[in-house]
């Protein structure tokens, strides 16, 4: 199978987005005689003139020879044997070059299959992120159509999408987050194979799918991937109360937080929500509406506990993906605080041993996201946004 390549002049990827210690490392892996190149999603987001979040590299070097080759090197994982190679609190991930039968439609559930460029692009999801890129020569090498498809806006699977789905249900997620994220046109045939192998995704891993759901609610891109889930009846696998509150609701209610989380990842970049905020945001809207009310200072405490735990009870015990006890307690914890600040609207007191409390910031961060909905509480988060700061230095 030959490659398209792309000369500099044809791509136009400005090499000083590339992370330093990402080229170190290709380098390296070169000047000892192997292949060695920029893969995946960095690829992707160079070419669109973006930042990479991660500089991926795959290699003809087997584990062990990348791990004799660099001392910050530890290797991981025993079915997907990987190595990273760390520089400070960055870690970049090499992968051997992979072979194997890209026909076969059973889970994989081992890929130690050692092969050449031609073969591992073939084990890839989509054409866009199955490109290469050589910084030594500068040249991007296409195998599969991906610049193609970068340039016409359009997700297509590598192969048959109903055996790659089979193969690896999260890619079903991962056209999703695509479709979210860049608003690409999906390719027909990976359309249907989404829709008529959408159950095949409780095969999968719930620590990935979790993952996945938690990095898109900090993407900028939540509202359109969480409507998608939806649309594609994924969510009804996925967080079943969430769907069925869709039905009752209405999307655009039930989801109305997530335009406001959108905004602040899109303004705030280097700055996340915590991702115990980001699911008390998607159940928050259902509190609302059992309680009929934007503030709770006339709503007992007993019975904002009660309504919570009547929602978080089903979404943590009865979805495929399975939260921690600590993620459930904070959620809670979150949820239930919103009660103690809109006591504040009664009272005009701000209670000081909530402001002790340790985990008050993230429950502040809530109140930011009501804030924005509803006008009227916009005074209160300033008053407890800045009482907060006034406790910080002696706490």
């Amino acid at each position: 199978m030959q490659p398209h390549i792309y000369s500099q002049s044809q791509h136009n990827i400005p090499q000083e987005r590339i992370d330093s210690d990402a080229l170190f490392v290709i380098d390296r892996l070169q000047k000892a005689g192997h292949t060695a190149y920029l893969v995946g999603g960095g690829v992707r987001d160079l070419l669109m003139g973006l930042y990479p979040k991660d500089f991926d590299i795959s290699t003809s070097a087997k584990p062990e020879e990348i791990r004799r080759l660099f001392s910050n090197c530890l290797l991981i994982g025993r079915r997907f044997r990987l190595a990273h190679i760390r520089f400070g609190k960055k870690t970049f991930e090499v992968s051997t070059f992979r072979a194997g039968d890209t026909a076969e439609e059973s889970l994989i559930l081992r890929d130690n299959i050692w092969g050449v460029p031609e073969e591992d692009v073939l084990r890839r999801d989509f054409t866009i992120n199955g490109l290469f890129y050589d910084p030594q020569s500068a040249e991007v090498i296409d195998y599969v159509g991906g610049m193609h498809d970068l340039q016409n806006h359009f997700l297509r699977t590598i192969g048959d999408a109903n055996v790659r789905f089979k193969q690896d249900p999260v890619r079903m997620i991962r056209l999703l987050k695509f479709r979210a994220r860049f608003g690409f046109a999906i390719d027909e045939s990976a359309w249907q194979a989404l829709l008529d192998n959408h159950l095949e995704i409780t095969k999968s891993s719930p620590a990935r799918v979790i993952e996945e759901l938690l990095r898109m609610l900090e993407s900028g891109h939540a509202l359109s991937f969480f409507t998608l889930l939806e649309q594609t009846k994924m969510l009804t696998i996925l967080m079943r109360t969430l769907d069925e509150e869709c039905k009752n609701m209405g999307k655009k209610e039930l989801l109305a937080y997530l335009h406001i989380v959108d905004h602040f990842h899109k303004q705030h970049a280097d700055e996340k929500l915590d991702r115990t905020v980001l699911l008390a945001a998607l159940i928050f809207p259902i509190i609302e509406k059992k309680l009929g009310k934007v503030s709770f200072e006339d709503v007992s405490f007993t019975t904002i506990l009660k309504t919570t735990e009547s929602i978080l009870d089903p979404l943590f015990h009865q979805s495929f993906v399975q939260f921690t006890k600590r993620q459930r307690f904070l959620v809670e914890f979150i949820l239930v605080m919103q009660q103690r600040f809109d006591l504040t609207l009664k009272t005009s007191k701000i209670l000081p041993r909530l402001l002790s409390h340790p985990e008050k910031n993230i429950a502040i961060q809530m109140l930011f996201l009501r804030s924005h909905s509803h006008e009227l509480l916009r005074p209160l988060y300033r008053q407890w946004k800045e009482a907060s700061r006034q406790e910080a230095p002696s706490s």
